[in-house]
């Protein structure tokens, strides 16, 4: 079975995201966390759902999206790595994922 592992800044995104839903609906903030975390798990039975990113299609990443965000994630040998989050709304720049995956 697959190994999921977050990365302290994919869940300091998901803090992020969650905090500024919270400023005006705590209740939606809530739910959006329990949406992701319930999402990402079903990786560990099908680490392959993800799509391909559009924008880095010769590279390693997947991604799930949950309204409003983007989940980037790689597979490395049976684990599953949860690398960056963000707002489905901003300019997605494949360097950040790339750094990001690098710390």
């Amino acid at each position: 079975m697959a190994r999921l592992i977050w990365s302290e800044p994919a869940l300091a995104d998901l803090e992020t995201i969650a905090d500024y839903i919270a400023l005006d609906k705590p209740d939606a903030a809530a739910r959006f966390v329990q949406q992701v975390f319930a999402r990402v798990e079903r990786l560990i039975q099908f680490p392959k759902s993800g799509g391909r990113v559009p924008e880095l299609p010769n590279l390693p990443y997947r991604q799930l999206v949950v309204p409003p965000s983007r989940i980037f994630y790689r597979m490395e040998g049976r684990d599953i790595l949860i690398v960056f989050i963000m707002r489905g709304e901003q300019r997605f720049r494949g360097k950040h994922l790339i750094e990001r995956d690098a710390e």
